[in-house]
């Protein structure tokens, strides 16, 4: 049976089982602030549910990787569709802040900065 890890808790599950659906059914949310109640309730459409794994699940499909391609840096930062994931082995799983999980701690990663985002210096 893998072992699920996510937010200090492992979750047991069966290899084969829907990642999102694991974490669902042990009351952890995979989901941020207001994506909380406007997602598409796993159909894998919306992109909400973005999340970083270490372990082993699924490959991603074309059709999950054209998801993430609209989802702002899920691809640089390599995440994936919680919905569209199946559990294989014991995995780690992180969810990082903002409605996409690609919060203002993850924008930064490996992105040149604008002309607005540097800083001028105070005379």
């Amino acid at each position: 049976m893998p072992t699920v890890r996510f937010k200090n808790a492992s979750i047991q599950c069966d290899a084969g089982d829907n990642l999102r659906k694991v974490l669902l059914r042990s009351k952890t949310s995979v989901y941020n602030g207001i994506a909380r109640a406007v997602n598409c309730r796993g159909m894998g459409i919306c992109g909400m549910c973005t999340v970083r794994l270490r372990g082993s699940a699924s490959w991603p499909s074309r059709y999950e990787t054209a998801i993430l391609s609209m989802v702002p840096g899920a691809t640089r930062l390599g995440l994936r569709l919680a919905c569209l994931c199946t559990v294989h082995g014991d995995l780690s799983v992180e969810k990082f802040s903002g409605t996409w999980g690609t919060g203002p701690e993850m924008r930064q990663f490996g992105r040149k900065r604008t002309s607005s985002e540097v800083p001028t210096q105070q005379h």
